[in-house]
């Protein structure tokens, strides 16, 4: 089976808003994306976009006009507040809250202060906010899953900024390209740090153009027409195969935190923000520590680009002083989905594949909770029903993957796919 890739070309630089006149011109829903800033930023930017062309070749010009005079600089703290609180679809919340969150750690690390006190000057400038949610709401309405990038033109020279004139690469796009594989591309500041966020945050792999085979190709365009060089970043999206080999894993990160002095009764709410903040599972596991105290280990399994964001919100919703981290290999059968309508609603069913056979069906609780308190029925009563019904469906272990199944999770109680 084969799931919904993107390629980011940056070989000529990469911003913000070129990544998101890339996605626009590649078939992403200027409204929708729109829509998504006005949750965030309610009454403040609104978008529009231009033909234009970059060394002959056509390409999309994104333009954020600010509605609001002087725009105050904002830290990540207060970034993070506005995403968590913004009703926007989960994935794009997830994504913009990880580039964010690289973004600040980045920052952080250049100025010598913690994440949580950067005040981000151009960067956190309304039109950049618009960009980074802008980009992941384009990324949600593609249907795309799983994110590469080419190595990265950073410029040369020096560029002027908040602080003072600067060399290029500018000093966060270093830090952000730590294990990436730049070149200098070219004359003057080729790539930013908002573009370089998002592919430290969201991209996989750094790497040449994968096997795959295309459906849809954006230009984005940037303010610059350089003689003999288009300044554009691309992004190519098509179906990339899935294989099942041993060798085939994702990065991922284990965080972790011992702590003896929380009420239990708190546990709950702070399993929940892990999640939503973007955490891949949050489990506890009892222990006994020093003194013969009882204790609970927390568990947080998570992409690497979500851990800046993932610790904040442990120190910020337990008790504990410090959280380690460990570095994890993970393998993971594909996931399709697909929804079945019972008496009362309808129920997502999550399948794990391989080889275009599913391995397991499984009801989505929430989605059965909620059917369950519509219908006034106890819980395991609609769970059964769910079970049957998916059975009789063909929706079982050894069955073939039905072509209905979507890779991309949506909500049957929203409506979203």
């Amino acid at each position: 089976m084969t799931e919904r890739h993107a390629w980011i070309d940056a070989s000529a630089g990469i911003a913000g808003d070129m990544l998101l006149g890339a996605l626009i011109d590649a078939g992403a829903d200027l409204q929708f994306i729109q829509t998504c800033i006005d949750a965030v930023l309610p009454d403040s930017i609104r978008l529009r976009t231009e033909p234009v062309t970059r060394a002959g070749i056509a390409a999309t010009k994104v333009h954020v006009d600010v509605l609001v005079d002087d725009p105050p600089h904002r830290t990540w703290k207060s970034i993070s507040t506005m995403l968590a609180t913004a009703e926007v679809p989960e994935p794009v919340r997830r994504n913009a809250t990880a580039v964010f969150a690289r973004l600040a750690e980045a920052e952080g690390q250049v100025h010598g202060v913690p994440a949580d006190d950067i005040h981000f000057h151009e960067v956190g400038a309304l039109d950049s906010i618009a960009d980074m949610v802008g980009a992941s709401a384009a990324l949600h309405d593609l249907g795309i899953v799983s994110l590469s990038g080419s190595r990265v033109a950073v410029g040369s020279g020096t560029v002027r900024a908040a602080h003072g004139r600067m060399p290029v690469p500018v000093p966060a796009v270093t830090r952000l390209a730590d294990g990436w594989e730049i070149l200098a591309g070219g004359e003057g500041e080729l790539t930013t740090p908002t573009g370089m966020a998002v592919l430290a945050a969201l991209c996989q792999e750094c790497t040449d153009l994968p096997a795959m085979r295309i459906s849809m190709v954006g230009l984005g365009a940037g303010s610059k027409d350089f003689t003999g060089r288009a300044n554009v970043t691309r992004v190519l999206i098509g179906q990339r195969q899935q294989t099942t080999s041993d060798e085939d894993s994702d990065p991922a990160v284990l965080l972790e935190a011992n702590v003896d002095d929380f009420d239990p009764r708190l546990w709950p709410g702070a399993l929940t923000a892990l999640l939503s903040a973007g955490a891949s599972d949050a489990w506890l596991v009892p222990i006994l520590m020093k003194k013969g105290r009882p204790a609970h280990t927390l568990c947080v399994l998570a992409h690497p680009s979500a851990a800046a964001g993932l610790r904040d919100v442990i120190l910020e919703q337990t008790s504990t002083i410090g959280v380690r981290q460990t570095d994890y290999r993970k393998f993971a059968s594909p996931r399709a989905w697909t929804k079945i309508d019972i008496s009362g609603g309808a129920v997502l069913i999550k399948l794990a594949h391989r080889d275009g056979v599913i391995r397991q069906a499984t009801p989505e609780f929430d989605d059965v909770s909620a059917v369950a308190a519509s219908l006034g029925l106890p819980v395991r009563t609609v769970l059964a029903e769910t079970i049957a019904a998916a059975h009789t469906a063909g929706l079982r272990p050894g069955e073939p993957l039905p072509a209905e199944a979507s890779t991309h999770r949506f909500s049957c109680r929203e409506g979203q796919s």
